[in-house]
């Protein structure tokens, strides 16, 4: 007797083919999207066909195991696509996405939202949606794998790193400045599927777009290949060819937007709003699936549910082969980030008494520089680089050695003049595991980076960013090179730790803290210009963690000055002078506000007192209205000028004698 479902579709057995498994990933993603009435099934139902040859056939994972080291890595850079991740994870067994999450696409709290988020045991690698972001990553994760091969050889690290891009992500400065690094180092592991299908969110991509993207990779250093998407052979073909090159690949996949949809497949319709039900029944007729939605039946899910098992005696032997290695031991502290935190803190303090010994006045950068070597004898999974200014952002120590692409046993990479790019690769770096990753630019780029600061942040990523020349305080580059906003646009953005030192104990405190800080990337603040030393007390502790404290009291005071980084010495001066005119000031170092803001209320309150706050910052004086009246601060706010610093710092009346004024002038004490 024929069986026929309540859509009136014949059911009738037949052999499974790579259409039919292709066909589970479309409709599971047009019934997600249709479901949530929101999303994105376009690229789902034209990419579908060269993720099931990837899991199939390529992909090195193990859904019992999500975070293997030496899995390849899939990341879903145009992550609009997200659904197309989300079925393939459900599909192959990943316990985290299940059905429920399926059917929960893009709901409060499910692990299924618009656009992929880090979820390292649910298999998502990354965070994506801003465009481009994922390539990046990708090139950071590949880079990753290259230093740990090549230290730890390949029979412990041997992957790939897969990204799936579209159009937009190509469009993208970022994809352009990632590229061009990873040509350079000749990330051979790393390939890119580039979505093809010429169609943007306002229609074909010919309306603002005529590059030839193929000739730009390989301009690159890139190999490239161009396929068609939805030919099962070619798109096997092309990725044995790819992991054979020496250089990274960019595999051009013409694919077809919605593919499968009657009325909207190549069209921008089919981009980023669900088919409508009438559209889904015509496209189920097409496609011949037969089965209602979230209904896979078992026959195909028991196929896809068996495509990791392909790599169990590839995984068997990379245990036996972690487990018999003499640096079993070392491959996971490094992983981990096991740091011997006991070690650290005294040579830490060690370095804090020799600078006390023989005091002498650094710039925070250099006072950076002097800490970097003291960590880096213990900390041998430290990476660092700069995007075109080591020099001045001091950021690499004598002892630092170059990477290249001959030479993957280095520990610093020469970004190039990429601030974007550095900061998305360091991002792939943390996410791959292996490596903390700093890198430095000036304060005022991060204009160039915010967009990867604020992934790092939302990721809850161990980067480490080391931004110097901090304020007007650089001088003569003038106002385009001042940041004057940037502490307060940094300040914004949730679980980012801004530190800003006021010496080199400050400096040493403010790196031991950010290497604490496991959850959340840091932004080290530095000057150009020189400062002396201004804590010699509590030297044994780590006064900077707790984000703020006293660094000169009264046990009675008539108010308080706060203030960070170089401003700090000018509260010290200011009290000195407010001192001999009777009137007692309190100062704090506020290092990172972010910090002081963890502590309870007690500690808050005992070093904010009950006095009137007084600050100083040379920067803008948004953000401070929450320790002080807006009348009660001293700082920017303007643009800078061009000068030498110290007639900058008159100029704009961020001044001790300024200070001292306007403490007498509020009548504390005549």
């Amino acid at each position: 007797m024929t069986k026929i479902n309540k859509f009136g579709y014949i059911l009738t057995k037949k052999s499974i083919s790579l259409n039919d498994l292709s066909n589970c990933i479309r409709f599971l993603s047009i019934d997600a999207v249709e479901k949530a009435r929101s999303g994105h099934p376009g690229m789902p139902m034209g990419m579908a066909d060269i993720a099931t040859v990837l899991f199939k056939e390529f992909l090195k994972f193990d859904p019992l195991e999500p975070s293997w080291p030496d899995r390849d890595r899939l990341i879903i850079s145009n992550g609009h696509g997200s659904m197309l991740l989300y079925s393939c994870l459900y599909l192959t067994g990943y316990k985290k996405i299940n059905i429920k999450q399926v059917t929960n696409f893009r709901q409060l709290n499910s692990l299924t939202p618009g656009h992929p988020e880090y979820f390292l045991e649910a298999g998502i690698e990354t965070t994506t949606g801003p465009l481009s972001q994922g390539i990046a990553n990708g090139v950071g994760m590949a880079l990753c794998e290259k230093l740990l091969n090549s230290k730890f050889g390949k029979n412990i690290v041997n992957h790939y790193t897969y990204v799936f891009a579209g159009d937009g992500c190509l469009m993208e400065g970022l994809s352009h400045e990632s590229a061009s690094l990873a040509g350079h180092l000749k990330l051979n592991k790393l390939i890119v599927f580039f979505d093809d299908n010429k169609i943007s969110i306002d229609g074909s991509t010919n309306l603002s777009n005529s590059d030839n993207h193929k000739k730009r990779f390989e301009s690159q250093g890139w190999a490239t290949i161009s396929i068609d998407g939805h030919n099962h052979n070619e798109i096997k073909k092309a990725i044995i060819k790819a992991k054979k090159n020496n250089k990274p690949t960019l595999i051009a996949c013409k694919t077809k937007i919605g593919f499968g949809s009657p009325n909207k497949e190549g069209t921008a319709s089919s981009h980023g709003s669900p088919l409508g039900n009438d559209e889904v029944i015509l496209t189920r007729k097409k496609l011949k699936w037969n089965h209602e939605p979230f209904k896979i039946p078992k026959n195909l899910l028991n196929v896809w549910r068996n495509f990791y098992k392909r790599n169990s005696n590839i995984k068997s032997k990379w245990k036996k082969n972690i487990k018999n290695s003499k640096k079993n031991k070392f491959f996971y502290e490094q992983i981990n980030k096991k740091i011997n935190y006991k070690k650290l803190n005294k040579k830490i303090i060690e370095f804090k008494k020799l600078n006390l010994k023989n005091p002498k006045q650094y710039a925070t950068r250099k006072a950076s520089e002097l800490s970097i070597e003291v960590l880096k004898k213990e900390i041998n999974f430290l990476l660092g680089g700069s995007a075109d200014l080591t020099g001045s952002n001091n950021t690499k120590t004598k002892s630092m050695k170059n990477i290249t692409s001959k030479n993957y046993n280095g520990d610093y990479i020469h970004y190039g003049i990429r601030e974007h790019a550095m900061a998305g690769v360091m991002n792939g770096i943390s996410l791959h595991k292996g490596m903390i990753p700093y890198g430095g630019t000036f304060l005022v780029f991060t204009d160039y980076c915010r967009p990867s600061i604020r992934l790092a942040a939302l990721m809850g990523l161990q980067v480490i960013f080391v931004m110097t020349h901090d304020s007007i305080g650089l001088g003569e580059d003038g106002p385009t090179h001042q940041p004057v906003e940037h502490l307060a646009s940094l300040r914004a953005i949730p679980n980012l730790n801004v530190y800003r030192p006021a010496d080199i104990i400050e400096t040493i405190e403010s790196w031991q803290s950010a290497l604490n800080e496991k959850n959340n990337p840091s932004v080290i603040v530095l000057t150009r210009q020189n400062l002396p030393i201004v804590r010699n007390t509590n030297i044994e502790k780590n006064m900077v963690h707790k984000g703020a404290y006293i660094i000169k009291n009264f046990k009675n005071y008539d108010a308080t000055i706060l203030a960070t980084g170089s401003e700090v010495e000018l509260a010290l001066n200011a009290s000195k002078l407010l001192e001999k005119k009777k009137i007692k000031t309190r100062v704090v170092s506020m290092t990172c506000w972010e910090l002081f803001e963890k502590q309870d209320q007690n500690y808050k309150k005992s070093i904010l007192g009950n006095k009137k706050c007084y600050g100083i910052e040379a920067a803008s004086q948004m953000g401070w209205s929450k320790y002080l009246p807006d009348k009660n601060f001293i700082g920017m706010s303007s643009f800078g000028a061009s000068g030498p610093y110290k007639d900058l710092y008159n100029f704009f009346g961020i001044t001790v004698e300024k200070l001292v004024k306007k403490i007498i002038k509020n009548n504390i004490k005549k």
